[in-house]
């Protein structure tokens, strides 16, 4: 199957143009050709009625086409300065480099972005998100004819996504074209003037934002309908499987306290830095509390390392799963026994076919697509990944499953696919807690939600009771009566 089959694309100059498709259609591949990764087998491309060939990411640069990278490119031990002008950096006489203008360069582009560091910054000194700057500002060292941003908003805050929408707003004003990918529908339709789809490889069509609506956009990239409705109970819960009672952790939250039962998914929903994701470290032994209690089936239990938490049946799917959750460069099966591999020996060895039973369980429980368990973790899709990810806990067999951004980085298809499959391990008696940043998200799979802002609760909502309205009123500071459901 070719990557690419006879795309065609085109970008005006001052337009935002969106380029969608599930995980896989394309859209990647598409754009490492323009950015002069890929060379194409056939076919032309034209920057300004002139065709080009696009022989390195350097040649593209030069001929106007900048690519803001999805994963970050990077070289952690060099300064912001050095990583946004790598490869053209200012020079004097006899070679050296010009220091001076290097940083006060970087410096005025960095004051475009309103950002809090400058250029002499070490680049692993910063925040994932504030790496992302850096990529960004490389867009903006040339006059760019077309920026390529692909995912750009993924590790960024609501602040830094504002003054990302600044920038591009102010590239489009000077008639550079944007082409635009990401799987935030929001984001689709809050900036973009038209919106291109790929599947499969092949060209689906285009639209214009204006006159179409996301339902229109999904069914040309999957090819059928998705269920957005409302979470709504179709199964018994069992009794309480984990209790928090009072739980503080320092500065990050503040007497927590909440129950989850078997069978039920309490969705947390709050705003960057409210303490969710702090809160399922802690249970899961990353974090130690400075006060409260943690019951498991009625037991009060100390949790001071995940070791602790595994043994006492909780896992959890953590927020970043390509640094956090797999061995990129490990393949599928090895990812998904890696917590037990202790207990799969054969002898001095691990048994290999335990590790494959393993492995062929949860691929079709899951519905992992993948040629087989030798395929490396890092070639599959978001969506794929994810799936090996919650298989390796699974087969762990938790009480008690965590779930943070269980669909960051993810198309709309495999995202409908992970919400199916949260549902359907609470049909099963899991107890799940899933942590989302996206509200539509946490509406369609939770059966409580719990809304968090500055580190405290301050309401909990059933799915029947609970409207958009007061939920962003709750994370917001606003109406917090301090409601806990019993």
């Amino acid at each position: 199957m070719r990557a690419l089959d006879g795309v065609s694309f085109e970008v005006m100059p001052g337009e935002v143009h969106a380029l969608m498709g599930e995980n896989g259609a394309g859209k990647s591949t598409l754009m490492k050709v323009l950015g002069g990764i890929h060379q194409p087998n056939e076919g032309r491309i034209i920057v300004s009625e002139k065709p080009v060939v696009m022989a390195s990411p350097l040649d593209a640069k030069h001929k106007g086409i900048v690519f803001i990278h999805q994963e970050l490119s990077l070289a952690k031990e060099l300064t912001v300065a050095e990583n946004i002008y790598l490869g053209e950096l200012p020079r004097k006489r006899f070679g050296l480099v010009d220091w001076q203008t290097l940083f006060n360069q970087t410096n005025a582009i960095l004051q475009r972005l309103k950002v809090s560091f400058d250029a002499k910054t070490k680049v692993g000194d910063l925040s994932i998100a504030n790496q992302q700057m850096v990529e960004i500002a490389r867009a903006l060292t040339h006059e760019a004819k077309a920026v390529i941003f692909d995912e750009p908003t993924a590790s960024l805050t609501d602040a830094e996504k504002v003054v990302l929408f600044e920038v591009i707003d102010a590239l489009k004003s000077r008639g550079v074209a944007i082409i635009y990918i990401s799987h935030r529908m929001e984001e689709i339709f809050k900036i973009t003037d038209r919106i291109s789809v790929l599947r499969d490889g092949q060209y689906r069509g285009t639209l214009e934002t204006a006159k179409t609506s996301e339902e229109d956009v999904t069914q040309l990239m999957i090819g059928r309908k998705l269920d957005l409705s409302r979470n709504v109970r179709d199964h018994e819960y069992g009794e309480v499987a984990l209790e928090v009672r009072g739980l503080c952790c320092g500065t990050l939250y503040n007497d927590v306290t909440f129950k989850v039962r078997a069978g039920e998914v309490l969705g947390f929903y709050g705003l960057v830095g409210a303490g969710r994701t702090e809160i399922a470290e802690t249970l899961f032994g990353l974090r130690t509390p400075t006060a409260g209690q943690i019951f498991l089936d009625g037991k009060e239990v100390d949790i001071t390392s995940p070791v602790d938490a595994i043994s006492q049946g909780i896992s959890l799917v953590p927020e970043d799963r390509k640094e956090q959750g797999l061995v990129l460069g490990m393949n599928c099966r090895d990812n998904m026994t890696l917590p037990q591999v202790g207990d799969l020996t054969a002898g001095p060895f691990v048994s290999d076919g335990a590790e494959i039973a393993i492995f062929d369980q949860y691929r079709d429980r899951l519905e992992i697509k993948t040629p087989s368990w030798k395929q490396l973790a890092g070639n599959l899709s978001g969506g794929n990944q994810q799936k090996i990810v919650i298989g390796k806990w699974l087969s762990m067999r938790p009480r008690v499953l965590i779930v943070d951004e269980p669909t960051r980085g993810i198309d709309v298809g495999s995202k409908s696919e992970i919400h199916n499959l949260i549902r359907d391990l609470a049909s099963q008696g899991y107890a799940v807690i899933v942590i989302s940043s996206e509200m539509p998200e946490v509406l369609h799979v939770s059966d409580r939600i719990v809304a968090m802002y500055s580190g405290r609760i301050m309401r909990e909502f059933t799915s029947e009771e609970v409207t958009e309205d007061s939920l962003v009123q709750a994370i917001s500071g606003l109406n917090g009566s301090d409601t806990r459901a019993a």
